[in-house]
């Protein structure tokens, strides 16, 4: 039977989905079999296993800092939001259906048994499971049918760690005002606080945290400073989707400043984009500018446009169209910049979408024309991890052509080639599943400068990415400077350890292991 430990926080992005993977690091530092574990996720990034489940995207990174392969377990329930009312609940990873947000809250209660479960999974697994809270346990209106805070660490009798963010201010408010809003049963499992995201000289702190300990009576474990920290995000309020640009960290031609040497690269920003963990590598590839896009006053000249996924393909599309992007996408295509569509910015990119079983709005819609190929739902979500071959015959994107590719697909809905325009276009590559090795299949389409593919996390195959890097720097008549690029696995490790120091430098954890009991 495992030890375990909770980490909760005063709000969303509170720092918790950090917090978790650092200490799940010092766990595998000093030789303890960790794992990480969320009840409940709301987010649109998710991640599907090697057997072909869905997962949240955090207990992915949180298993990778723990130095363990992700499974579903580690976050039974999955909530993908479809609007501001609604999600796709998803539990042990596959959908279990579309649910307005008062349907679920009455419904969740029935998701305990799933929950407890997975829970039991990992305790007869691991040493120590690392549990990650959700919002806040101070959401009193929520607390009769909590299933992911206080509700959660009663049901598995953990010890919590409350954090709060300094950096949005009122960080002793946030602490103080949820500790009292606790029931006392609740109050006596919180055995630490940590302040997250500190800038500044500690000592200016010290007597705040001397009176934070007065009104709480729990000590402050922790204080750790502001960082950055290159690891994939949970959700849309990660700071890498302002609209301000994102230069890359390493050399590539003369500069990476804005000279002529740089790629400017624009992400568009969907109201639901989901899965921007695709793009985490290219702010390290060397020399790209990367920006995330939500208005035609920033769009700029890019080089490269990329549609990414979403959760909500037909909303989004007529949000590109009606605040003028589709316009500015299309001009772009008209000179021969590249535009490239992934998941459902593929769909987008299409001669139209149809959804007559109702797995969004029910409605057709014609899409943004630059691609030969029509989009049907379906009500099953294809979720499979794939590996193949770039196969682009036609139009500029075949320079990649044989390059090799792996990620994974997850969609609720088919493409497919307009019979006459094949002399046009083709596919853009040909794929096996992971588990089905021998039955290769057509993904995407290419044509001109425009392509489109089902494929996340395209670009961690390192020669894809070195490839298309070229293939820009020929378009735009620059010199392509070959650096090694750090590949997404050595990067990810790196930052992992990083997390670990900030970890032991900012926290007591020899008070943590007494907290867990393991000492």
């Amino acid at each position: 039977m495992a030890k375990n430990l909770m980490i909760q926080g005063t709000m969303s992005n509170a720092g918790k989905s950090v917090v978790t993977a650092g200490i799940l690091r010092v766990l595998k530092q000093d030789g303890y079999r960790g794992a990480p574990f969320k009840s409940q996720n709301m987010a649109l990034n998710s991640y599907i296993t090697e057997d072909g489940l869905e997962m949240g995207r955090a207990q992915v990174m949180q298993a990778e800092a723990a130095g363990i392969a992700p499974q579903v377990c580690m976050n039974p329930i999955l909530l993908k939001p479809t609007s501001d009312v609604g999600s796709q609940v998803i539990v042990n990873g596959a959908v279990r259906g579309n649910m307005t947000a008062a349907d679920y809250f009455r419904y969740k209660k029935e998701l305990v048994p799933d929950i407890l479960r997975a829970y039991k999974k990992l305790d007869d697994e691991y040493d120590i499971v690392v549990i990650e809270g959700a919002g806040s346990p101070a959401e009193i209106n929520l607390k009769n049918n909590d299933i992911v805070n206080m509700g959660l660490a009663r049901l598995v009798d953990a010890p919590v760690l409350l954090v709060g963010d300094i950096d949005r201010g009122g960080v002793f408010a946030q602490l103080a005002g949820t500790i009292m809003l606790l029931e006392e049963e609740e109050r006596a499992r919180v055995r630490g606080l940590i302040i997250n995201k500190f800038r500044g000289d500690v000592k200016i702190l010290e007597p705040g945290l001397k009176q934070l300990y007065d009104i709480c009576k729990i000590p402050v474990t922790g204080v750790i400073p502001y960082m950055h920290l290159d690891l994939d995000d949970e959700d849309s309020l990660s700071e890498r989707l302002s609209d301000k640009e994102i230069a890359s960290r390493d050399v590539f031609g003369a500069d990476n400043t804005g000279g002529a040497h740089v790629l400017d690269i624009a992400v568009i920003k969907l109201p639901h984009i989901s899965n921007f963990t695709d793009f985490n590598v290219l702010e390290a590839a060397g020399g790209v500018r990367l920006r995330y896009v939500s208005n035609v006053n920033h769009f700029g000249v890019p080089d490269m446009v990329i549609i990414p996924g979403t959760k909500n393909t037909i909303g989004d599309l007529k949000w590109l169209r009606q605040n003028g992007l589709e316009t500015m996408i299309l001009k772009a295509a008209s000179e021969d910049k590249f535009i490239m569509g992934i998941c459902g910015g593929y769909q987008m990119l299409g001669e139209y979408i149809s959804d007559k079983c109702g797995a969004e709005t029910g409605e057709s819609i014609r899409g943004i024309g630059l691609l030969p190929v029509v989009t049907e739902f379906a009500e099953e979500k294809h979720q499979v991890r794939a590996e193949g071959k770039v196969n682009a015959a036609y139009g500029m994107w075949n320079r990649l052509h044989g390059l090799e590719l792996s990620g994974y697909e997850i969609h609720m809905g088919e493409t497919r080639l307009l019979p006459d325009r094949k002399i046009e276009s083709s596919c853009f590559s040909v794929l096996c599943d992971k588990n089905s090795p021998h039955a290769p299949r057509e993904d995407g389409c290419v044509r001109g400068s425009t392509a489109g593919t089902y494929l996340h996390g395209i670009f961690d195959s390192d020669d894809f990415l070195k490839g298309m890097l070229e293939m820009l720097c020929e378009k735009k008549g620059v010199r392509y400077v070959h650096r090694q690029i750090t590949s997404a696995a050595v990067r990810k490790e790196r930052e992992y350890d990083r997390l670990a120091d900030l970890i032991r430098e900012n926290i007591d954890m020899d008070e943590i292991y007494r907290i867990i009991e393991v000492v």
